[in-house]
């Protein structure tokens, strides 16, 4: 598991000195607010990776690779390549503006470490659900728990290479999805697109929590 960042390192790691947060991983003294977000989605969709493009720290990541023991547990048909999956979660950190900051959560994929969903999804506004077009059905289970919790929710379609291309209006359909939801093309390796996605977020929690005057 990568804890690297809250290694010390240098000389304090010689002495055994307790040291701080790195400079650069210091909370803004401009922060005014602070969001808990989840990025959810079924296993090797690419929650890592988003998480990983877009923190403007280190993220720390419970990545372990994968051994024989979760042969006939875990299915990778279509991820056949995947060597190392999350265990516990992802953390990292995104500050919208000045006074908005982002504490992003990704979530682990397989089914047997699903338990560990409820306590990261305790105190989350919003969620990230990432799919991908050639296993979208890993992602079903997703939607039906943020909908259970009455977590607001955003869908992202990861660009994968040679990915079916689908128009939304049939993703849409297909994961039985209200026109209420926004539905968005990203590339979770690129930090400008996972980043918009997280603004698209952000604009549909706003809209909820508008309140429309009441006409007289």
């Amino acid at each position: 598991m990568d804890y690297r960042s809250s290694e010390p390192s240098g000389e304090s790691a010689v002495s055994g000195e307790i040291v701080g947060p790195r400079s650069e991983d210091t909370l803004p003294a401009s922060a005014a607010a602070a969001v808990k977000v989840v990025i959810v989605g079924g296993f090797g969709v690419g929650k890592t990776t988003m998480v990983g493009s877009v923190s403007e720290i280190r993220p720390l990541t419970t990545e372990e690779t994968m051994t024989q023991a979760g042969v006939g547990v875990d299915d990778i048909a279509g991820i056949e390549r995947k060597t190392e999956t999350t265990v516990a979660m992802d953390f990292g950190r995104i500050s919208l503006n000045e006074r908005l900051v982002l504490y992003l959560f990704g979530t682990p994929g397989q089914e047997r470490f699903w338990f560990l969903w409820n306590g990261l999804f305790e105190g989350a506004l919003g969620a990230v659900v990432l799919i991908d077009t050639r296993r979208l059905e890993v992602s079903f289970d997703a939607v039906g728990r943020l909908e259970e919790r009455g977590v607001p929710f955003v869908v992202a379609v990861n660009a994968f290479p040679e990915a079916p291309v689908h128009p939304m209006a049939e993703l849409r359909a297909a994961m039985d999805l209200p026109d209420s939801v926004p539905m968005i093309d990203c590339d979770a390796r690129d930090r400008a697109s996972s980043r918009d996605t997280l603004l698209t977020l952000v604009r549909h929690l706003q809209s909820l929590h508008t309140v429309t005057p009441e006409t007289p």
